[in-house]
């Protein structure tokens, strides 16, 4: 797909696509704009630095937003993915050999909410530090050890130094050994209710065949691999030795299409807004 760097001019009139190349929700709309041939001028930001215009476009500040031509703006990833294939569809991604798109979107949104939250909590467990006081909680050593250390009394729960990828780096950083206890105990329970999302994942393309909704990839399988592969990358030991041999199989097949690596996933100067005065 070819993509434009820097302003959109009147002669393109191409839409405009606010990205950050890590974030799964990006990586799935983008991965949709590049199969369905869609051309845009690819605005790569930071999100610790959200321009402007991004915030003008979408109030919400996440990624992805495309702005049409027109003006209309649309924020959501999996809108960005139906409203491109719906221009232009070679893949049949919107068509699946197996149920329907229905069941597709069932299964999207069965990913977010059976699974997103566990891989967050799993990766990034002192964000979650009300949570993590309940855990505590449940036993009055480590709740006084979680008491001497509560974020909204100064004192964080992790530093940037520290790792929360996984439960055996979890060190002094985190204070006491029952605070790191706890915050071990907790990334497990995260990692297992994960886990139970990855197996029924596993089973389905046991039962049904290389892709989720039959032998070809279709929309399920593009929309949910960025976040199976955010997981992978949480705690590699975990997901190489887990039991969903048919899931490892089925991501890698994914992630080894030609287009991932130099087109979805191709690195992109940051956007810098035109100076006061310049056409936009």
């Amino acid at each position: 797909m070819p993509v434009v760097r820097g302003r959109a001019t009147a002669m393109t009139a191409l839409p405009v696509l606010y990205s950050f190349r890590r974030c799964p929700y990006a990586m799935r709309a983008r991965w949709a704009l590049w199969v369905a041939g869609q051309a845009v001028e690819h605005r790569e930001i930071l999100l610790r630095d959200k321009p402007a215009a991004l915030l003008q476009a979408s109030p919400k500040g996440t990624v992805p937003v495309l702005v049409l031509p027109d003006g209309t703006v649309i924020d959501e990833s999996l809108a960005v993915m139906r409203w491109a294939l719906a221009r232009h569809d070679p893949e049949q991604w919107l068509q699946p050999e197996r149920e329907s798109l229905v069941a597709m979107l069932d299964s999207i949104a069965d990913c977010q909410t059976r699974f997103k939250p566990h891989l967050d909590r799993s990766k990034y467990p002192q964000r979650h530090a009300d949570e993590l006081r309940a855990w505590a909680a449940r036993d009055g050593a480590v709740a006084t050890a979680v008491a001497e250390s509560d974020p909204r009394a100064g004192a964080p729960w992790g530093s940037p130094a520290g790792s929360a990828h996984a439960p055996g780096l979890v060190g002094p950083e985190f204070g006491t050994e029952r605070h790191a206890a706890v915050l071990a105990a907790y990334v497990a329970a995260q990692h297992a209710l994960a886990g139970a999302y990855l197996q029924a994942l596993n089973a389905r393309l046991d039962e049904g065949g290389a892709h989720l909704f039959g032998e070809r990839p279709a929309l399920a399988d593009f929309a949910i691999a960025p976040f199976v592969r955010q997981y992978a990358a949480v705690d590699a030991a975990r997901w190489a030795s887990g039991p969903w041999p048919a899931l490892r199989a089925w991501l890698a097949g994914l992630l080894a299409r030609p287009e991932f690596e130099w087109a979805v996933m191709r690195k992109v100067p940051v956007w810098q807004a035109p100076t006061s005065g310049a056409a936009t």
